[in-house]
């Protein structure tokens, strides 16, 4: 007698989740760490050092900023691992909505905003005591 297995549909087609967020469950990091940057976080001394519009559009510099966040809070804090997470994780995927940005893009966001963004983690440490 011989075992049956699950079938294996890799070509079949398959219908994604209405929206990248559904990739990751309610109580995840990731939908905290998003609802944290886009709810409680002062992002104004990174949006108002955007000015024209010349260029490509930038990538939201909220959705870089909870990029940020939360690969320091998984422990991955070069942009090059940054960007290839943000291609193969699910977790990093639901945050970037599908639109990674790669790694000079990373690089030069942390540069540009480096002391922005440390003044964000101490915003994320009042939080957290607050929160106690």
């Amino acid at each position: 007698m011989s075992k049956t297995f699950r079938p294996w549909k890799i070509d079949e087609p398959q219908l994604l989740p209405a929206t990248v967020q559904d990739f990751v469950a309610e109580d995840h990091l990731a939908r905290f760490v998003v609802s944290l940057v886009t709810e409680e976080l002062d992002l104004v001394e990174i949006t108002a050092s955007y000015l024209g519009e010349k260029g490509q559009p930038p990538f939201h510099p909220a959705m870089m900023a909870a990029l940020l966040l939360y690969a320091y809070c998984c422990g991955i804090y070069s942009a090059r691992r940054v960007a290839k997470a943000c291609r193969e994780r699910v977790d990093f995927m639901s945050i970037v909505a599908l639109d990674p940005p790669d790694f000079r893009t990373i690089c030069e966001f942390r540069k540009r905003h480096l002391k922005a963004l440390s003044g964000l983690f101490v915003q994320v440490l009042k939080l957290c005591e607050k929160a106690d």
